[in-house]
């Protein structure tokens, strides 16, 4: 595959002596499965990864993280790690890593990474260690417990993916704990050994030139000791599992969470200029993302999923973003994606079918206004829709638990499209691992770098413009009084002032701008006529 050389205006030199280039950066996600095949097998993998990297920087984004690529039986899809320190070799080798960020960096883009330390895969070495033996070095590196004295599990508390969160094992003679699926025990984090091969794992990435690292899911990362039950969740509404119904309090959530990220913080600030995000959900993420960013000895920003679970767009989606991060002493700093490899992608979940592209573009640009770091998950330049995947093509644990009540992660995770007429849209010349949408095909790379009005150019406008505003990227937010379904507020202060404006809805609206902006970019018909056209957008100055 022959990749474009990315605009050179676009690239963003990769500057060491700047500790806090993270600070309001666009960070592209790269699900690596599905990106493109390098080798023909159907699974995209790292070399093709290296070999789209342009299209990336492209884009003006700062970096790329990449999701799971360890060595992996696959059970979570990468997520289930095996080996720490090596790669599947159905996504490549060590060496081919080394090229993907030497390549990176001359494009001027950070290399991130997830690193997964609430769970390992049970295939992990240090798994089948403390199975076999209740006092070896690994033995209480996971979370074992015996059984009641009717042979029921400890305690009560649940599994994601259904069913209890405890495994019985015979070779130890006791549960062990997963939160998630049964071959993904839970570690014990608690242990300070175990902390320390954690800490080695940091240390080695990072000696590989990794620039920062995303940690799944880490507010499971510990445990209350006593096993305490966790009681039910109150709250009216749709339950599609048994997780739903217990409010999480003892199965995760503890308060020694913090002292751990400090340790990882600690590790990285000795290299400087890394970049550490927090994965936090659930019922208390947003009382756990300031725990976790609080202050200047635990992450950099945490990662929420205000906008990633919600059915709809709205006015009051946007005060709440304002409300939990207002900005005060000591606060610190979050992250927002509309869309990733978890969700249901925002177009499908926020508008309807006719009216996509035109949502998908004022969405770019409204997520390049939000305060804090961006996260643009693959196919997003594109505008592209949820795929539709068979019932008999599912691979996602969760989607076939829970099919047909939710739409699950297989549609969000369906290959890139790159040629509309090559052989499965030029991710691969052999059916892929999951299917291509035929709604994909049109909006294929190539035919939208060579139509002017395509989202792609679109969402390179939207970064640029992210960059050309400083406001944008480190401003304070402050909300206008509108009615719905128009948004407003603005960035930073003063004569740097920017005004940003957007209808959430398929109709006209009245909306009167104040007096003395300039439009800078715009959407959709947006600007400061009086009334804002169907989803449109505006960013204005200082006139």
């Amino acid at each position: 595959m022959t990749a474009q050389p990315a605009p050179a205006s676009l690239a963003r030199p990769v500057t060491a002596s700047d500790p806090d280039w993270w600070r309001g950066a666009v960070i592209y996600q790269v699900y690596p499965r599905s990106f493109a095949d390098s080798d023909g097998d159907g699974v995209g993998d790292l070399n093709g990864v290296t070999e789209r990297l342009d299209h990336i920087a492209s884009l003006g984004v700062e970096g790329v993280w990449l999701s799971p690529f360890f060595t992996s039986p696959m059970k979570d899809f990468g997520y289930d790690v095996a080996d720490y320190r090596d790669v599947d070799p159905i996504f490549g080798t060590l060496a081919d890593f080394d090229r993907l960020v030497e390549h990176a960096h001359d494009l001027g883009l950070k290399v991130i990474i997830d690193l997964v330390f609430c769970h390992t895969s049970d295939q992990h070495a240090w798994f089948q260690s403390s199975r076999e033996d209740h006092a070896g070095t690994h033995a209480d590196w996971y979370v074992w417990a015996d059984a009641k004295p009717e042979g029921s599990p400890p305690s009560n508390w649940q599994s994601v993916f259904g069913g209890p969160a405890w495994t019985w094992d015979a070779r130890r003679g006791q549960y062990y704990l997963h939160n998630f699926l049964p071959e993904q025990p839970q570690l014990n984090v608690a242990n300070l050994d175990l902390q320390e091969a954690l800490l080695d794992t940091v240390d080695f990435w990072l000696d590989r030139g990794v620039d920062g690292f995303r940690f799944d899911a880490i507010n499971f990362a510990m445990h209350d000791p006593a096993l305490t039950d966790n009681p039910p969740d109150p709250t009216p509404g749709k339950r599609t599992r048994p997780f739903d119904f217990q409010l999480h309090l003892h199965n995760q959530s503890q308060p020694e969470i913090p002292d751990f990220l400090s340790r990882i913080r600690q590790r990285t600030d000795a290299r400087g200029g890394r970049f550490l995000v927090a994965e936090v959900g659930g019922g208390q993420a947003e009382s756990e993302m300031k725990l976790y960013t609080a202050g200047p000895d635990r992450l950099n920003s945490a990662y929420g999923f205000l906008y990633l679970y919600a059915d709809r767009l709205t006015p009051e989606n946007l005060a709440e973003h304002a409300r939990m991060w207002p900005g005060e002493e000591g606060e610190g700093w979050p992250s927002w994606t509309f869309s990733n490899h978890d969700a249901p992608r925002a177009v499908s979940r926020w508008a309807p079918e006719a009216d996509r592209k035109a949502f998908a573009e004022m969405a770019l640009i409204l997520l390049m206004c939000l305060r804090g770091n961006v996260f643009l998950y693959q196919g997003e330049e594109l505008g592209l829709p949820q795929a539709e995947v068979p019932f008999e093509r599912l691979v996602d644990p969760e989607a076939i638990m829970n099919w047909p009540e939710t739409l699950g992660r297989d549609g969000a995770r369906t290959p890139i499209p790159w040629m509309a007429s090559s052989p499965h849209a030029g991710f691969s010349p052999v059916e892929p691992w999951l299917p291509v949408d035929p709604r994909h095909v049109p909006l294929a790379v190539d035919r939208q770098e060579a139509d002017p009005d395509a989202t792609l150019h679109v969402a390179r406008r939207a970064v640029a413009l992210r960059h050309r505003l400083e406001a944008l990227r480190t401003g304070d937010l402050i909300l206008i009084e509108t009615a719905a379904p128009v948004v407003a507020f603005t960035r930073g202060d003063g004569d740097a002032a920017v005004l940003c404006a957007f209808n959430l809805s398929g109709e006209a609206a009245d909306w009167s701008p104040p007096s003395g902006w300039r439009v800078e970019e715009a959407v959709n018909g947006g600007d400061l006529s009086g009334s804002l056209k169907a989803y449109a957008a505006l960013v204005a100055v200082r006139a």
